[in-house]
């Protein structure tokens, strides 16, 4: 097969590129080795958290704002929602990463005193000194469903996608599966935690991050409902911390921890994708218990997930050489952003003018 554009992995990056590539006329073709929103990469488990003010890096705000306006166009057609802006909340002390990073994003945010907190929020057990800062256009967006409507959306469009299969190997622009050879102009490669098998030498590292849900002590309780508990990252004093958001329905209380017991280096393919009860869950079900008394510490649900950490904890998105572009090394905190870095992927295929600074995500950085 010939074409313009091969897109290669149609998870969270990928089908966002299929997509925005699709719509500006692009003859493109997408390949997924599984089904289109599958759960066995990074891009499943429902929803993820939705944020504005980004305190990974200023940059990351305007492409959240991106991906906002992309998936609410997309939802106006559709007639689905992808982002709930429900709020969040960025809670730890003055100068926690969270705090002094939401601060500094650039967006619109409010500062919470530790009494603010106690008295809106009660189902939090502050550590003594903790705020918070309000951010208003965050909330929760969902996962699989985002990425089906996306590749969706770009077949509509005219774009191909071949799911359940599998690409053996890339050389130049000739694109390898068992079934199919595909030549292109380009490639995007968006292969999540396979990523650095396919483009070989990247400093990536996958991470099993299994991801957790919970739910009330009282069952009559609605205080850890979405509307009353709505996202939030909190870094305590000893640089540990929890993130997640309230229920609704479909969905329990979702809770991870950052900073614990986590297993990296290993290659995608031989992810453990058993929950171990001592392992998994121990640590996190202590932290959940001391921070939200109203919640019971034991999941009611569980399953294992992915992430890819770059060295520095940004992305590598954009042009890799004159014919190839990647996006990947999330470190977590990627999806949110995915419909803004498939835009900034069509248009550094496209050679057009990018609609931000995405310098600090140029893959050459390394």
């Amino acid at each position: 097969m010939r074409t313009d554009v091969v897109v290669v992995g149609l998870g969270a990056f990928g089908s966002a590129a299929l997509w925005r590539l699709a719509a500006r006329g692009v003859n493109v073709v997408g390949i997924e080795r599984q089904a289109i929103g599958h759960p066995f990469g990074s891009s499943h488990g429902t929803t993820r958290l939705f944020r504005v003010a980004c305190m990974e890096h200023p940059g990351l705000s305007e492409i959240a704002r991106k991906s906002l306006a992309l998936w609410t166009e997309l939802g106006e057609r559709t007639g689905e929602t992808y982002v709930r802006q429900t709020g969040s909340l960025n809670v730890g002390g003055p100068t926690s990463r969270p705090v002094k990073g939401a601060q500094a994003a650039g967006a619109a945010t409010t500062d919470l005193t530790h009494e603010q907190v106690r008295a809106k929020y009660p189902q939090y057990n502050l550590e003594p000194g903790d705020v918070a800062v309000w951010d208003p256009g965050a909330g929760i967006c969902y996962a699989e469903r985002t990425v089906k409507a996306q590749v969706a959306e770009a077949e509509r469009l005219g774009a191909t996608a071949y799911p359940h299969t599998m690409v053996t190997s890339i050389e130049g622009t000739t694109v390898r599966t068992p079934t199919i050879d595909i030549e292109a102009d380009q490639v995007v490669v968006c292969g999540g935690a396979w990523l650095r098998n396919l483009v070989p030498g990247l400093p990536l590292t996958p991470r099993r991050t299994p991801m957790f849900w919970f739910q009330a002590m009282d069952p009559d309780s609605e205080a850890f409902q979405l509307a009353n508990f709505p996202s939030f990252i909190w870094e305590f004093a000893d640089g540990r911390g929890l993130w997640g958001h309230g229920s609704d329905e479909g969905f329990g209380v979702k809770i991870g921890l950052d900073g614990g017991r986590h297993v990296s280096g290993f290659d995608a393919d031989d992810l453990d994708r058993y929950i171990h009860p001592l392992d998994d869950i121990a640590e996190l079900a202590a932290a959940v218990s001391r921070a939200f008394p109203g919640l019971d510490p034991s999941p009611v649900k569980a399953i294992p997930c992915m992430v890819t950490d770059s060295p520095d904890g940004q992305f590598l998105a954009g042009r890799y050489d004159d014919r190839l572009l990647i996006a990947g090394g999330d470190s977590g905190h990627g999806f949110k952003h995915c419909a803004g870095i498939g835009e900034l992927l069509a248009q550094a295929t496209t050679r057009e003018a990018p609609y931000t600074d995405a310098s600090f995500v140029d893959p050459q950085r390394f």
